[in-house]
């Protein structure tokens, strides 16, 4: 899969995809990924891609002449692919999302930067907009380092374990279930028995349980969307069950009273 980045900083790309999975994807030939410097389309000696925003305002604006121009020079007009602009007013980015970009054979991201980019290259350039979340940050870059991880993960090869992608958190609709290794056990925390017991039946349900669990605890809205067993509904239920047992009976105070 081919990856196409449109910024003002790639240096800040180049650690982190020389670095672990994505570097050995693209050494495979999994991945390529491209970055292209929107200051080189600038017409100016000083490659200027900023400009003050009509109607006043603090800050600037990104102009629309050099990021048209990086894009249509690159992957050419129209674009035969996806042009995602990473933008708080996109879509909020999720595994299903990953996942269904993983399938394609190239996106181009557009990486913003100041207070924002020319209207125009929303309106007539990107096809797509993304967010990773409902905060402000300096640029782009930092969404789409995120885009380019969680969609390559996916694509088969590029994790040694070829169901590793499939048994992370959210890939399943669930968050994942918890993980030990050697030593086992360090300062009087032991790893569970049935870990130890090498019955894999036994180790397969206890981490499907532990995963509906964690996720009844921390993120119930995931079930909305997860498909469940009849047997994994009625252990769910037994949770439930529990609680309210638990709200009607509250531990008794048993502190000393004056």
């Amino acid at each position: 899969m081919r990856f196409d980045v449109f910024t003002l900083l790639p240096e800040v790309f180049k650690p982190y995809l020389s670095t672990s999975i994505l570097q050995r994807a693209s050494q495979k030939g999994l991945i390529e990924v491209h970055l292209h410097n929107i200051r080189h389309w600038a017409t100016d000696k000083h490659q200027t891609t900023d400009d003050e925003p009509y109607g006043g305002g603090g800050g600037m604006v990104m102009k629309v002449e050099p990021i048209f121009a990086a894009v249509e020079d690159v992957l050419g007009s129209p674009p035969p692919c996806p042009v995602i602009l990473l933008t708080p007013q996109g879509r909020l980015f999720n595994q299903q999302i990953a996942e269904e970009l993983s399938h394609l054979s190239q996106i181009a991201l557009i990486c913003g930067r100041y207070e924002g980019l020319d209207e125009r290259v929303r309106e007539h350039l990107a096809s797509d907009e993304i967010s990773i979340g409902d905060y402000v940050l300096t640029g782009g870059e930092l969404a789409a380092l995120i885009l380019i991880d969680a969609i390559s993960r996916p694509i088969p090869g590029v994790l040694g374990d070829p169901m590793g992608a499939q048994a992370d958190s959210f890939a399943m609709g669930l968050l994942e279930y918890p993980h030990y290794t050697r030593p086992p056990e360090f300062r009087g925390w032991k790893v569970p028995d049935i870990l130890l017991s090498g019955d894999h039946g036994k180790i397969a349900r206890w981490r499907r349980e532990q995963s509906l669990l964690r996720t009844w605890q921390r993120r119930p809205d995931l079930f909305e969307k997860a498909t469940l067993t009849q047997t994994e509904q009625r252990f769910l239920e037994s949770l439930q069950q529990s609680q309210i047992e638990k709200n009607q009976n509250p531990p008794e105070n048993n502190e000393s009273r004056d």
